[in-house]
Parts: structure tokens; sequence; C-alpha cells
């Protein structure tokens, strides 16, 4: 039986069909061709001369090279800040958990205290494990077997800088062993091994630190993301961050010959980073020593005097602030915020451990607010670094009192002891109600008669009627008391003024009496020493220097000289500065008695009262210039807590005018010290 095969379509083969198919697939593939054919051909007679030297062209891949960092030195070219290469361990752990790998970390923080034992530099106390997991800083306290975890444990951690070169080759030789460890070469900022002006001088962080920074003057960074590398180190505070520019230099440049393909065709181009500027300070380290010692002795003394002793009021005083600055030039010539701390441990990121300890040593006191060098439950007892100026304003009280016409030049008051002012019968007293009789405003300034100011000045300002509390505040301002110093300074505080609040909370009369002898706005050190070298220049305001000049990295080239700028000039009647000048003379200061000091000097003294927790708190405040009769160097001291200015500040003071005076001279050569021949 035959079986016929017949097409769905009337009139068509099977066949047919699929050869269709076939010619429209031929003819699709020859398409192609001839467009692959005619592109080949464009290829190679028209574009092929381009081509060709576009296969021979190469175009550069930079790599930015970050530059090296200016160095810091005094006066005399001691370095006090500089850069150096250095090779440091690092600790980075970013798998599992951290509490399940505890036993791990541990186990190797006791691998590496064997490794620096055995291969570490013999001179150095090795850490040991615990020291070592404190700065892996995973959270885990060894003693305690505790563990409590830190949310950025994940960032790499510094464990060691300035390894050997036996630690090195120990370390990559067993670096599989040794996981979550690596070795990198670092440009370290080194400062003075003795911690001298660290605050003045600062420190860094990491670039992509201090850009993250929100509402600080640490944004002036965001600006200059192109220009630094994320893990370039800058200046986060004091001198490190005023002279970023200068000190930072120019990066670098590495580049590479690159084809089309992205290959490297050919060796590297090398441009040299430009190095930074060196600084070249105003101060002497061994002023600077002077001040910081003789804050820290003092304390000392105070702590060990019995409590029933005129130094012993100070027994609980826990911090010092002192500034000294020329008198002519602005010049700082040192600047102590008391106790410090070392600032080398920035690099490489700080523990939690050492951020407790340092959490109010690392601001610099001096210029700013911060709190007692206590444990955190205790700080608020104690008062901070900012605090009233108490009898220390009574010069510029007189001097407003004249100026203002309130009194004569050698009017007198009899003091009582005792003055009663307002509605309600306020009492202003003398330190220990003591009554002086008949007094002139240089006599007030002498004994510190409180009643004398609150009586002839403030009563007088009030009483004149007008916008009185705002001539207070205008004298206050052009003498820098209320108003930045004009130091530039990262961080600096205007001060803290509340005559305008006590305006209304009381009166304005009550604000002008307590204003008048110095309880109405607490400041700064180095706005006091400001204050200070205006009542001995005659009121010309000068800005705050601290750098001398700016020289080239290898010292031979001065780049620019840093010259006194007068900021304000106040004008008053030669009669009304010897006023004061003559009250100042005569003002009884502890530790300025004998023949030994060779210069006179013109002071005030000052014991503040703040309320602290519930509790009435005195502050010791000093202030100063020598010689009296043409002054060179003034001397601000600040003790909070510290009792008496005339116990508690003014011995202080005394040391840092001896030291400027054998180093460089109060009245313009060093003083030859005993027992030396003149060079």
């Amino acid at each position: 039986m035959m079986t016929s095969f017949r097409s769905k379509e009337p009139g068509k083969r099977p066949w047919d069909s699929r050869r269709a198919r076939v010619n429209v697939l031929f003819f699709i593939v020859f398409v192609m061709f001839s467009i692959l054919v005619v592109r080949l051909a464009t290829l190679q007679f028209v574009q092929g001369d381009e081509l060709k030297q576009a296969e021979t062209e190469f175009t550069e891949s930079s790599t930015p090279i970050a530059p090296i960092r200016g160095n810091i030195f005094d006066r005399n070219g001691a370095p006090l800040a500089y850069t150096v290469s250095t090779q440091s361990l690092f600790f980075r752990i970013t798998e599992g958990d951290l509490s399940e790998r505890m036993d791990e970390i541990i186990a190797l923080a006791g691998e590496l205290e064997k490794i620096f034992a055995n291969y570490g530099n013999k001179n150095l106390k090795p850490l040991t494990a615990a020291e070592i997991v404190e700065r892996m800083d995973v959270g885990f306290d060894i003693n305690k077997q505790e563990t409590k975890i830190n949310g950025y444990s994940y960032m790499p951690r510094r464990i060691k800088s300035d390894l050997t070169a036996e630690e090195i080759a120990y370390l990559l030789e067993h670096r599989d062993e040794l996981k979550w460890l690596e070795v990198t070469e670092e440009s370290a900022r080194v400062y003075d091994e003795r911690n001298l002006a660290v605050h003045l001088i600062g420190y860094l962080r990491p670039f992509s630190a201090a850009v993250n920074v929100e509402n600080s003057y640490l944004s002036t960074y965001r600006d200059k993301k192109d220009e630094y590398l994320g893990d370039e180190y800058v200046g986060y505070d004091g001198l490190e961050f005023l002279y970023q520019e200068e000190l930072r230099g120019e990066n670098g440049t590495k580049s590479y010959p690159v084809n089309a393909a992205q290959k490297i065709t050919g060796p590297y181009t090398l441009t040299p980073p430009i190095k930074g500027n060196n600084l070249i300070l105003s101060m002497d380290r061994e002023v600077q020593q002077v001040a910081e010692d003789a804050v820290t002795e003092h304390l000392a003394a105070m702590k060990r005097a019995s409590g029933g002793s005129v130094l012993g009021q100070g027994r609980e005083a826990v911090a010092g602030y002192a500034v000294a600055m020329e008198v002519d030039t602005g010049k700082v010539m040192a600047m102590a915020s008391m106790p410090d701390y070392d600032p080398n441990i920035w690099h490489g990121g700080v523990s939690g451990g050492e951020w407790n300890e340092i959490r109010c040593r690392y601001l610099n006191g001096a210029i700013r607010e911060r709190c007692a060098d206590v444990p955190e439950k205790e700080i608020s007892k104690h008062p901070p670094s900012l605090v009233p100026l108490g009898s220390t304003i009574k010069p510029l009280t007189v001097l407003l009192g004249l100026n203002e016409k309130l009194f004569a030049p050698y009017e007198t008051y009899n003091d009582t002891g005792t003055y009663t002012y307002g509605k309600d019968k306020s009492r202003v007293n003398n330190s220990g109600f003591k009554s002086y009789g008949p007094i002139n405003a240089s006599k007030a300034i002498e004994v510190s008669s409180n009643t004398f100011m609150a009586a002839m000045i403030g009563e007088r300002l009030y009483n004149r009627g007008g916008s009185p509390l705002d001539v207070w505040d205008q004298y206050m301002k052009k003498f820098g008391l209320g108003v930045r110093t004009g130091s530039d300074l990262p961080g600096e505080s205007p001060g803290d003024i509340y005559y305008y609040d006590t305006v209304k909370q009381a009166s304005t009369q009550a604000a002008l009496v307590q204003a008048s002898f110095g309880q109405q706005g607490r400041y700064t050190a180095l706005q006091l020493a400001q204050y200070t070298a205006m009542l001995a220049n005659k009121g010309k305001r000068l800005k705050p220097l601290f750098v001398d000049r700016i020289v080239t990295y290898d010292n031979k080239q001065v780049v620019k000289e840093i010259q006194p700028e007068v900021l304000g000039q106040e004008t008053y009647p030669d009669t009304y500065w010897n006023v004061i000048h003559q009250g100042m003379l005569k003002v009884s200061k502890t530790g300025f008695e004998g023949s030994e000091a060779d210069y006179t000097v013109a002071a005030k003294t000052g014991t503040s009262q703040m309320s602290v927790a519930g509790k009435s708190l005195e502050n010791a405040v000093f202030i100063a210039y020598a010689p009296a009769e043409k002054p060179k160097l003034a001397v601000a001291v600040v003790v909070p807590e510290g009792g008496y200015g005339a116990y508690g500040a003014a011995p202080i003071a005394r040391k840092i005018f001896d030291a400027y005076n054998e180093r460089i001279g109060l009245y313009g050569t060093p003083k030859v010290p005993a027992g030396e021949e003149p060079q």
C-alpha cells in the first residue's frame, strides 16, 4: 500500500518551503559578511593610519604622593615637632563575630608579647599581652575577663610603631601564621619627649577623620578633598592646624605611560613632592619647661600643705594655666595648660582607655574651657578652666571710672569694709571684712578694696543713667575681655560674660556693682595675658603671636617674617595710667619677696568666687608685668580652686619671670646664671 504525502498548502511541495528558509538564511549570512568586509576595508584603508598611531600613543596615569611635613622648632632651633619614617604594626579583623574570636585574639596578643620581648628594642620595656589587647581596642579587658564590643573595632588599630628590623623580619616571615596583622610604613609625627607646649603645637589626625567632622573649624578641609589623600595626616588642632598649608607642602606624582589598552608601556616619571616649610616659634623651650613645671610643682605643693594654711586653701586644685606674653611685640613666650598629655598617641588612633585618660587634658585650657582632670563622676564638682577674674579686673575698673569722670584721680573714699546698695540692701564686703579708712584709687588697687570699686565705679556708673551696662561692656571688650584675642588658634573661647543675665535675674545696679570687682564674667588665661600687656603698654592691644618666622625645610631661606600686629589702641591721660601703675606696684605678692628678684614687678592678685555643685569655691588668679619701670613681659596665671591669688598663683608667675630673665632678659640681654662666667 502506497502512502501519499501532500503539502498543507494546495499546489506547494514540502521541500519548496524548506528551500525558501535556507535561501533566507544564506542571504542574511551574505549581508552580514558583506558588512564585515566593508568594515574591515574601512579600518584598513580609511582608518588604518589613525589606528596605527593610536596603538603607539599613550596617556599618563598618575598617583599622588603626599609631601613631607615641615617641622616646628623653638626660637633657638630646638625641635618640638618633626616628621620621621617608621614601620608600624596594625591589627585589623574584618570577619566573624569578635566575641566568638576573643580566644584567638588573646592568643595572638600573647604571641606578640613574646615577639616584642625577643626581637624588640632592648632599651624599652616590651608591651604586655594586656597592653596589646588594649591597643587592639576590641573592647576586651584581659584583667577583668570582660568584653564590651566597640562600634569601631573593625578599623585598623596601631599596636606598635618604630619596629626594629628584627621584629619586621619575623612578622613578615610568619605573616601566614599571624593573621589580622599588617606591617605598614608610615610618615610619623614625633613630638618632644618632654611633651613641651603640646596644646599650643596641636596634633595630627587622618584627613578622612577631619573631613567628616560636623560644625567645626575642621570643615575647611571639605574644600580640599581633591588635594589630600584619605589616609594623610593633617593638622587637627593648635599650630598644626593654624599653619597647615605652610607645614604641609605640595603633592608629588608618580606617572606611568599607559597605552589604549591601559597597559604600562615604559618607566614611570616621578615628580617629587615639595616639602613643607618649618615654623620657628617665638618661645624658648626652657622657659616653656619652667612654666609647665612651675604649675605642676605648685599644685603638688598646695596638695601637701595643711588645710588650715593659706597655701593649703588650694589643696583641691587639680589644674593650672599660665601665659607669658611680650608687652611690646605680642609674642607668646610660654603657654602652659597643666596637666598635659603625650600627643604622640594620636598616631594610628586612640584606644578607649587612652581616650578616657585624656578626655579633659587634650584641650588647651589656656584658650578655651576644659573640664577638671578628675574621674568622670567627679567633674561636675570642680570648676573648669574659665573662671571669673576677681580682683585682677580692678585696674581696668579704676581706668573706666577715671575716664568716665566718675571720680578724680586722687579723690578719697572712706572704706569701712562694707558697702550697702539697692532696695534690698545688698552688701559688698572686703576680704576678711577689712576696713582701710580714707583711700584713693591707687590705694584701692593696692589693698584690693571691693567697696571702693562698688561705690565709686559700679554705683556711680549706674546712677549716671543712660545705658551704663553697655558702657561697661565696651571697656571690657576694648581690653580683650569678652572677645577672642585675635590669636586665630582653633577653638579659642571669647569668654563667658553674664552681666546682662544678671540684669534679668536681679538688676542693672547689681550687675555693675558685682562686675566692678570681677564677678560677672569668666575669661581665659590668654585673654588675661593680653589684657595685662595692655595695662603695661598703656592701651595697645596686640595680637598674640606664636611664630617668629616661616623658613624652608632646609632652614636656609626665610619664607615669611611674622611682624607684630596692633589690633587696637586705647588712649588715656598719663595721669590715669600712673594711678593704676602705682597701685599695682605696691600690691603684696607671695613669691616675689627678698633680694633675689633683681627686677621690679607691677601686679594684681585675684580671688574669684564660683558656685560649683552647690558649693562656693575660690579660684586663684594673678596678673603681673615686669620690669615695672619699662615693661617687657606680661604674665597671667589661673588656678581654678586654688584659693587666694597671692598664694595659689603668684609663685608660678615668679618662676616664669625668672626663666625669661635668664634666657632672654627682662632688660634686653640674658642674665648670666650665678657661678657662670659671661661668654
